[in-house]
């Protein structure tokens, strides 16, 4: 599981701390929660989290909704169980389910703009909804775009923050094929300002004013179904 927090990737792991430990260079901090708490200081670059205890966890939670260590890159947690602690990390948010799809054209991606960032249509799910639905209905709403699912790509899950509660949104990824794109017209109301039909290095280059979480599905994308340029 990976978890998109203020953007930044929280990764848990079961792996063993030697295997982790081999790649220590890939890291700017290593903290290993058996000899030190975890301070706000040390939350810059890369880090490496060994030996977290659910109590750790929580105390790196607090931490990263409440103080926002500004150069953080990404943080890789080592617990003993891994479920249990997705199992503790989710019970911290409200969680809601949403879906969302990349949809192919001519070899070209379905990009939209919102917010001054590049996005991928996606919502929350209607109640009774299953995501694969759901998916298909936000892409022409949000697009006017038709499609049909081709497969499951992944599934992300980013917090925020709304009206004081915590915000845990699961969306379910699914790479499509378009139908017809005759009705093809940006959701004025959901803040979208366009859309476009990228080629894969214009995706790449759109990708620098993205998010973290939508990078990372083009990372599962590409590494099953490598597009051209």
């Amino acid at each position: 599981m990976v978890l998109f927090i203020n953007d930044r990737p929280v990764k848990i792991t079961d792996a063993q701390r030697a295997n982790l430990l081999r790649e220590k260079s890939d890291f700017d901090v290593v903290i290993d929660t058996r000899l030190e708490g975890i301070k706000t200081d040390q939350l810059h670059g890369h880090v490496l989290i060994l030996n977290a205890s659910l109590a750790s966890l929580e105390r790196l939670m607090n931490i990263l909704h409440d103080e926002h260590p500004a150069a953080l890159q990404s943080i890789l947690v080592q617990v003993a169980d891994q479920k249990a602690a997705e199992s503790r990390l989710k019970s911290y948010f409200k969680v809601v389910k949403a879906a969302g799809g990349v949809v192919f054209k001519d070899n070209k991606i379905l990009l939209i703009y919102r917010l001054k960032r590049w996005d991928l249509p996606k919502g929350k799910l209607d109640p009774g909804e299953k995501s694969r639905g759901a998916s298909i209905r936000e892409v022409k709403e949000e697009t006017g775009v038709d499609a049909e699912l081709v497969d499951k790509i992944c599934t992300t899950w980013h917090t925020y923050t709304h009206n004081g509660n915590r915000i845990l949104k699961r969306t379910k990824w699914y790479q499509m094929n378009c139908l017809s794109d005759e009705n093809m017209t940006p959701q004025w109301e959901e803040d979208i300002e366009k859309i476009s039909w990228m080629s894969k290095k214009e995706v790449q280059n759109a990708m620098v004013d993205s998010y973290s979480s939508i990078r990372y599905v083009f990372e599962r994308l590409w590494s099953t179904v490598p597009a051209k340029n």
